[in-house]
């Protein structure tokens, strides 16, 4: 599967039933339909709050085309006070996080991920990044 925005191949990592594919290149971050709902463990909460902001805000960024699909996706926008802009399959098919963004969601996500198991992925996933990729470190969420 190639990147939605450099158009490298991207690798896949496989973690606990969970597998996501990562760009080297841009260290974007694909999510297959329900792979974050199963990192969160709670699909009905997970979707709520990434579906929590108005994507009138999301500004101004190129739309970009799904790596499975090829339509172009939609963004979405989380609330807050930093809120979140990323891309979102129209026909379902996954979520893409460009560098940084899974991060942020991460850690305004408190509650999400009470077990710290999404944090503990992505650490494992990078080890010696702390989390999302080369440069980057994902904490666990605060209360």
């Amino acid at each position: 599967m190639d990147c939605p925005v450099c158009h490298e191949p991207m690798v896949v990592l496989e973690y606990d039933q969970v597998e996501i594919d990562y760009c080297v290149s841009c260290r974007g971050i694909w999510l297959d339909a329900g792979e974050l709902e199963l990192l969160f463990g709670d699909e009905q909460t997970c979707a709520a709050y990434l579906a929590s902001g108005d994507p009138k805000e999301a500004g101004h960024e190129a739309p970009r085309r799904c790596p499975i699909c090829r339509k172009k996706m939609a963004k979405g926008i989380t609330a807050g006070e930093d809120p979140v802009t990323y891309d979102r399959c129209v026909r379902g098919d996954g979520l893409w996080f460009d560098d940084g963004e899974l991060q942020l969601v991460l850690q305004q996500g408190a509650g999400l991920d009470d077990a710290g198991k999404v944090g503990g992925f992505l650490r494992e996933v990078f080890p010696g990044a702390g989390g999302q990729g080369p440069g980057s470190a994902v904490e666990e969420p605060k209360d």
